[in-house]
């Protein structure tokens, strides 16, 4: 099966940015990229205008589907825009949402 993947560019955290696994707590304008492989969804921010990827804390995530991982892609720009140390959203938070 082909990858598919997402990209958001231009998502300015929120306070407290977010939760990365190689360089901590990131803040500022990011691009959110999400890569889904057919069984799990990987998650990275990089600051926007640059190719230095950090893979968000919690992932990769299992992922029933490809539209399963267009909503996690969208769920995870919406907590990096809140901010607050954000991660990856968690897999029944996630599936659990209306």
């Amino acid at each position: 099966m082909a990858l598919t993947s997402w990209t958001t560019t231009g998502v300015f955290t929120g306070p407290g940015g977010v939760r990365t696994d190689e360089a901590g707590i990131v803040t500022g304008d990011l691009t959110v990229h999400t890569t889904w492989d057919g069984r799990e969804a990987a998650v990275e921010v990089l600051y926007s205008g640059t190719s230095q990827r950090f893979t968000l804390t919690g992932s990769p995530v299992p992922c029933p589907s490809q539209q399963g991982s267009r909503s996690l892609h969208q769920a995870v720009v919406e907590a990096v825009r809140a901010g607050g140390g954000a991660c990856v959203p968690r897999h029944d938070q996630l599936w659990a949402r209306p």
